[in-house]
């Protein structure tokens, strides 16, 4: 059958609902400038050509292009896999690890629905990094200097509303400029943080970064600290200043919003 490119939302409302039957169903979610996605994407591709997947109905949907799609799934990252059948989605995956995802693949094919893999669902989401210690550096334009992790009791613990306020209060100050982005600024894993880090990069603003996708208390505690609900978030001497569009609305309206917060 090969793999079907996602071009709006109702044609992937048509598939994944009309069509779809008691298919089984894997959402590959991609950005065309992630590097993991090329070679990942050319493995997908093979698969669904496979006479063992005859059966699987397999849809590209751009990260970026779909912002709804992407959003009703809750996407952080690329590459994303959701495996989906009969309207349940049987597990996710975040990677671009081939034997994962063939593992994964064979298994939900070979077995069907099965209340057991519906538990594992979400399990691997956001932790492509292999890793739940959160980490911060500074860095400036030219990217010069290795900086230094923030936040050493950032392990993922349980704490009380009022210890996450403290740590969500000491990472907003831990540089005069602070981004809470998706990723890192080499390795941006959205577009939104990507264009916030070009925009900061261009100003030449030295900053600090959290890569929220690490820390999941960090990721929705800072929400509410914020009262802002989406990523990139922009703190200036510890004051939040917004998310992508703010910023460039700010800087419309003064080409040296920068230099006079970071002066206030």
């Amino acid at each position: 059958m090969g793999v079907i490119d996602i071009t709006s939302q109702d044609q992937f409302t048509e598939l994944t609902t009309t069509k779809a039957g008691d298919k089984l169903l894997v959402l590959y979610f991609y950005t065309s400038w992630a590097e993991p996605c090329v070679a990942v994407g050319k493995v997908v591709e093979a698969l669904s050509e496979e006479r063992c997947n005859k059966d699987v109905v397999f849809l590209s949907i751009s990260a970026e292009e779909q912002v709804e799609i992407s959003e009703l799934f809750e996407v952080s990252s690329v590459p994303y896999f959701i495996f989906i059948k009969s309207g349940t989605i049987l597990r996710e995956m975040s990677g671009a690890d081939p034997k994962e995802f063939v593992a994964i693949l064979n298994q939900l094919n070979a077995s069907g629905t099965d209340d057991n893999e519906s538990g594992a669902a979400n399990s691997s989401a956001d932790n492509g990094a292999g890793s739940n210690v959160a980490s911060s550096r500074t860095e400036n334009v030219s990217n010069v200097g290795p900086g230094s992790p923030l936040g050493e009791d950032n392990e993922e613990q349980e704490e009380t509303e009022e210890q996450l306020g403290e740590r969500l209060k000491k990472l907003t100050q831990a540089a005069p400029v602070m981004l809470f982005m998706k990723g890192t600024p080499s390795e941006p894993k959205c577009g939104f943080s990507r264009q916030m880090v070009g925009i900061l990069r261009e100003h030449q603003i030295r900053f600090g970064f959290f890569d929220i996708l690490k820390d999941e208390n960090v990721r929705q505690g800072l929400k509410k600290f914020s009262d802002w609900p989406t990523f990139p978030q922009l703190y200036i001497n510890g004051e939040f200043q917004g998310g992508l569009d703010i910023i460039k609305e700010s800087l419309e309206e003064d080409p040296e919003f920068f230099q006079h917060t970071l002066s206030a």
